[in-house]
């Protein structure tokens, strides 16, 4: 499943990105915003989107939208297991890179600095990237989660 949550500056891409989705057979739940309201608050969809993620990190997805991005990964992020990512345009390497050596289950997407093409072509490749479970990648992420829950890394 892949979870969608954006306020009114994403709102215009969240929409075609519905149906991006669809004609690529995804499943999705749309988190909000439903409606376009000016004076929304993103973090209160994208902490939908990041919850439900933290859920099920290894089985869901999710996909979040503002007006440079930062803040909806910030939200994402608090939630346990959840790995966002922050894309600005241009660079698609970082795309493939985040989600095959961090395990991504969160793309975070600037609704205003990149346009409705790298927009898709972003997500396409980010979605059918794959987590690449060398050793190295994985002690990391177990790294990160250790971090979690103690606020200190262990090696080893």
């Amino acid at each position: 499943m892949i979870y969608l949550g954006t306020d009114h500056r994403g709102f215009e891409l969240k929409e075609k990105i519905k149906l991006w989705l669809k004609e690529w057979n995804y499943d999705f739940e749309d988190c909000g915003a439903l409606e376009y309201d000016p004076k929304d608050d993103y973090p209160d969809f994208v902490h939908r989107v990041g919850k439900k993620v933290s859920a099920d990190p290894d089985n869901s997805f999710g996909i979040v939208l503002g007006h440079t991005g930062q803040g909806e990964a910030i939200v994402a992020n608090k939630y346990k297991h959840v790995r966002a990512a922050l894309y600005y345009g241009k660079l698609l390497d970082m795309i493939k890179l985040a989600k095959e050596h961090n395990h991504t289950n969160v793309l975070s997407l600037s609704a205003t600095y990149i346009t409705e093409g790298e927009a898709k072509e972003a997500i396409k490749l980010w979605l059918e990237t794959k987590f690449t479970f060398e050793e190295r990648h994985v002690r990391r992420i177990k790294e990160i989660e250790q971090i979690e829950e103690t606020g200190k890394v262990i090696h080893g």
